[in-house]
């Protein structure tokens, strides 16, 4: 029966694919089979294939090479061999993708390590030959079944090369002590060969939605050592090269696919590599910490304009929601698409987060620091066991304000309650359950996004780094989550169900330190209670705000801050007679 079902599953997949069509280039436009404009919402599966550290909060000799040797060190090569193993079977799943699908996006690019398809160049038993490995090619395979079952596009992205590409080198899990990618005709030629046997493979598969050749290139070809990631490489003639024989190797065997290029810099320096050399061609950039407006795009629409090609916006995260809402909103309002980076990691800004286990901050206080205790093989193992599994999408924690911000508050910011909250005779409501929407409709913060790039002055969003991923600033302790580091005029908002009429008596948990503050109460966008003092003292105290009688059904509360300077962590309710 199993065998059935799943047959019949694929069937339909197939059906549905070829209705659908291959996605191609029409002028400036990326169209499906039916000629109609796709604007693609996709999301990177970063970390899966490749780990980059920062996404485990490594941050120093983050490649995963590194990664592993270390795991190696403190538990042995087996079981660092059964971890990675763990990693990959748990980490992206068919479930992950069926609920990209349910939230609304229709595309996900695929960030490859080519040591899962091949072997490194200095590893071949014959010198100029390819070893082709099964592990990469059974783990695209499965993820094509899964977005063909949801009807979803998948784009092959090279995200680590032969070699390496560039000298941000946990990008590319680059080992400087080896020849690069731009170093090594061989690193190159088994990339063109790489590419040749993925184009070979799926030149018939219509949910395969394009080829993103190489990621991220950032090298300096004039000047290695004045500008080593290439943002100001004004020839960019290998890289050119290089890419043009991986788009000939591939139109050997496949007409039908999209060919995606980046510029170098971290995919943004097209310098040299103009014009385009391919008619069914997309331009990829990336963009990052810079503000969102149509100056920080100007160069992908003059691009697209001068050579009649689309333009697709490749990787884009990292950042608050307040970022992410401007960003889709400046990049779907050209015409643009975008993947955003990446769907899960352990941190608060991605759709899931990865909680980290018990015993995995003393393996990465160990490695950030070899004075520090070893941690014992068994408890490391345990941990890093716990690691992998806590990658699986059952044991992730779904940020809803995340994907809220991505793909509902461009076209509509108004709040929308987080959860149902309906007022029981006495209750606390944690300060982190306000509602969903933009800056100003259901919060309001001072310091809401990081523009480091535009402005190295503003680092701003979340800087209690818990819970949620907007401008509010909320932190955690064992007790629960806590809005801290509140500023004068900063709101939050709560849609509840209030009984009909019948009298509430409200407090507010709050600690203030030496500077105490003041805080009000606003009902339906209104001031209810007057303004009543915060006092000063570092522990934790209810503050009576007063008494609201309200009309039964939904209301929306909001705790203002009228003088900034403390922290508060519940809104605790009362129907009046209750003790």
């Amino acid at each position: 029966m199993k065998t059935f079902v799943l047959s019949l599953g694929l069937l339909l997949a197939g059906i549905c694919a070829h209705a659908q069509g291959f996605l191609k280039r029409s002028g400036t436009q990326i169209v499906n089979g039916n000629g109609e404009p796709m604007v693609l919402r996709g999301i990177g599966l970063g970390g899966w294939m490749l780990q980059e550290g920062y996404m485990l909060k490594i941050y120093r000799d983050g490649q995963q090479y590194r990664i592993r040797e270390r795991i190696e060190a403190l538990v042995g090569p087996a079981r660092a061999a059964e971890f990675y193993d763990r990693w990959l079977a748990n980490h992206t799943t068919a479930e992950d993708i069926m609920v990209l699908k349910k939230w609304g996006f229709n595309s996900v690019r695929l960030p490859m390590h080519f040591n899962l398809y091949t072997l490194p160049a200095e590893k071949e038993p014959v010198k100029g030959q390819d070893t082709w490995l099964d592990k990469g090619f059974a783990m695209t395979d499965a993820l094509l079944a899964w977005c063909k079952a949801n009807e979803m596009y998948l784009i092959l992205d090279l995200h680590a090369a032969p070699g390496g590409q560039g000298n941000d080198l946990n990008i590319s899990d680059r080992d400087p002590a080896k020849p690069s990618l731009w170093e090594s005709p061989e690193n190159q030629r088994k990339t063109v060969a790489l590419w040749r046997k993925l184009a070979e493979r799926y030149k018939n598969e219509p949910w395969i939605g394009a080829y993103d050749i190489i990621n991220e290139p950032n090298w300096g070809f004039s000047d290695p050592a004045g500008d080593r990631n290439g943002t100001k490489e004004k020839d960019n003639a290998p890289l050119r090269k290089l890419m043009m024989e991986i788009t000939a190797a591939i139109r050997e065997v496949d007409n039908k696919h999209i060919v995606i290029i980046e510029g170098n810099g971290w995919g943004n320096n097209y310098n040299g590599v103009f014009p385009p050399w391919d008619s069914n061609m997309v331009l990829s950039y990336h963009k990052y910490w810079n503000f969102n407006d149509p100056s920080s795009i100007r160069h992908m629409l003059e691009a697209r304009e001068k050579y009649n090609i689309p333009v697709w916006v490749g990787e884009t995260g990292e950042n608050s929601n307040v970022w992410f809402t401007e960003a889709v909103r400046l990049l779907e309002n050209h015409g643009i698409g975008w993947a955003w980076w990446p769907l899960k990691k352990i941190g608060i800004n991605n759709p899931l987060e990865i909680v980290a286990p018990e015993g995995y901050a003393k393996i990465l206080q160990y490695w950030a620091d070899s004075s520090a205790p070893r941690p014992d093989a068994e408890q490391a193992w345990a941990a890093l066991k716990n690691l992998a599994e806590a990658t699986n999408i059952r044991r992730n924690i779904p940020h809803r304000d995340v994907v809220d911000a991505l793909l509902r508050q461009p076209a509509d910011p108004s709040a929308k309650p987080l959860k149902a909250i309906r007022l029981l005779p006495s209750m606390e409501i944690a300060a982190d359950l306000y509602d969903l929407g933009a800056n100003g409709f259901a919060y309001y913060d001072t310091d809401t996004a990081n523009y480091r790039v535009s402005d190295p002055k503003r680092t701003g969003g979340n800087r209690g780094g818990a819970s949620r991923n907007d401008g509010v600033d909320i932190a955690r302790d064992s007790a629960g989550a806590y809005i801290t580091q509140v500023e004068s005029g900063e709101w939050t908002q709560y849609t509840m169900v209030f009984p009909q009429n019948k009298p509430v008596r409200l407090w507010l948990t709050v600690r203030s330190g030496t500077k105490g503050g003041k805080v009000s109460l606003w009902v339906d966008g209104k001031p209810l209670l007057a303004s009543v003092s915060v006092p000063a003292g570092p522990g934790w105290t209810d503050v009576p705000l007063g008494t609201v009688k309200l009309p039964g059904g939904p209301h929306s509360l909001r705790v203002h801050a009228d003088e900034g300077g403390f922290e508060w962590r519940w809104l605790k309710m009362k129907q009046q007679g209750v003790k």
